[in-house]
Formats: structure tokens, C-alpha cells, sequence
């Protein structure tokens, strides 16, 4: 399963980006086989508008299953439920451990999102 984890870094021991749409990069993260792959999201973390919208949409093709993110809004979780991708929100820390967390079964998928949107 490809998972994805909202990143402030550019390896597996970097923290844990709180935001979504406008993170730093991602971390997409093969739990069978432990290879992981650094994704960049220059293009969405200035966008005046849509950062979350469009950050869901590249993370649906990229195929991944799962978001591990501090906080994810409205328009961003719709994009992903529509694309059945679960979001875990909440998530802090390191990323090396919010994966094992993830593979522990100690995390909970969101049932919303759990702030507002910015263009409300």
C-alpha cells in the first residue's frame, strides 16, 4: 500500500508538515516493500487558491491510499474521500515515526476535516 505523509523535510527523519495543500513536499511510502520516494509540491504551495484541491488530485494519481497530515480542510477531503483515500489527521512528530504509527494501527481515519477552509 502507497501512503503519503505530509512533509516539512526531504527524508524519512524530517517532521511532519501540519499543513496539506500548501506542505513543503510529500513523503509517498510503499508499507510492503519500504521504499519511499520524496514529492515535491512547489507548485501548489504558493498557489493563491485550490492548494488543496489540487494537492488531492496529484496525490490520487500518484495512487496512493492513505494521508498522514496535521490537518486537512473541506474541498481537500472531499477530493480525497471522492478518490477513496483515507486521511489520518492529527498526525505530528517525525515522519519515520507517524509511518510506524500507521503500520501499528494506531492512528484513526478522519471522519471530516478538521479545519476550515480558507476560501470560505
Amino acid at each position: 500500500m502507497k501512503i503519503c505523509i505530509t512533509t516539512s523535510g526531504q527524508d524519512m527523519d524530517a517532521q511532519v508538515d501540519p499543513r496539506f495543500g500548501r506542505a513543503q513536499a510529500f513523503i509517498i511510502f510503499d508499507t510492503e516493500s519500504g521504499d519511499w520516494q520524496l514529492l515535491a509540491n512547489s507548485v501548489n504551495l504558493n498557489a493563491v487558491q485550490g492548494a488543496g484541491i489540487q494537492t488531492a488530485q496529484m496525490l490520487a494519481k500518484a495512487g496512493v491510499s492513505a494521508v498522514l497530515t496535521g490537518h486537512c480542510g473541506p474541498k481537500a477531503f472531499r477530493v480525497l474521500d471522492a478518490a477513496g483515500i483515507k486521511v489520518y489527521s492529527g498526525v505530528s512528530g517525525g515522519v519515520s515515526e507517524a509511518v510506524e504509527a500507521f503500520k501499528n494501527g494506531q492512528l484513526s481515519a478522519a471522519g471530516g476535516p478538521d479545519v476550515q477552509g480558507h476560501w470560505q
